[in-house]
């Protein structure tokens, strides 16, 4: 009977063992992403995080969120980031490029080496391209070759893409804090919104 009993024992502890480990999902971003002045559990990973744990399905959200990061920053820290295994990028990065008027071909041509660095280590790995967009002040037509980096990647990349990640949320005065540029918890919940709307169809591809 003991060993009946241990032996049960232990083939359910192999069977925990078994277990898969989850599939990673990198969000590679700036302050959106960090969740600039806010707790990290209101930034929007966190929010994704907790819509995936009530699907029960296996992913873990990695927030590769950093402050002031701009294209360049994030191709720097890669390879870094890349030690961990890749399932899925969501790259959120490009805003800080358009806030301070670096040239539109620079900000494409770092995204795209970021998405071929991705790709060269984790062939296997989705990407998912965050959109942004500009304000007004920057002139109409930096704005339009900004604008259209995150499209056209996503096209020449078959890449899902999320048209503007600050949607419903950008130059919302009550969903921002005092800066005007970071989200308030509220906005973040949009955020959440708008990235799950693209991230949860590819989740579900590898699911089922």
């Amino acid at each position: 009977m003991w060993f009946t009993i241990g032996l049960l024992a232990l083939t359910v502890i192999g069977l925990a063992d078994a277990a898969p480990s989850p599939r990673n999902i990198l969000f590679l971003g700036d302050s959106i992403t960090a969740g600039y002045g806010l707790e990290p559990t209101d930034a929007y990973p966190a929010l994704i995080q907790t819509k995936i744990d009530a699907k029960r399905w296996n992913f873990k959200v990695i927030n590769a969120g950093q402050s002031g990061d701009t294209t360049a920053g994030g191709l720097n820290r890669l390879n870094w980031l890349l030690r961990n295994r890749v399932d899925i990028l969501v790259l959120e990065l490009g805003g800080n490029d358009g806030l301070r008027g670096l040239p539109a071909k620079t900000t494409k041509k770092n995204l795209q080496a970021i998405i071929d660095g991705t790709r060269k280590k984790y062939p296997d790995a989705k990407i998912i391209l965050a959109g942004m967009k500009v304000p007004p002040n920057m002139g109409a037509d930096y704005a339009k070759r900004f604008n259209i980096i995150f499209p056209e990647l996503a096209k020449q990349n078959q890449a899902a893409l999320i048209p503007f990640v600050l949607d419903g949320v950008g130059g919302i005065r009550e969903l921002n804090l005092a800066d005007g540029i970071h989200p308030t918890a509220k906005g973040h919940e949009i955020v959440a919104n708008n990235v799950w709307k693209v991230l949860e169809p590819v989740l579900k591809s590898l699911v089922n």
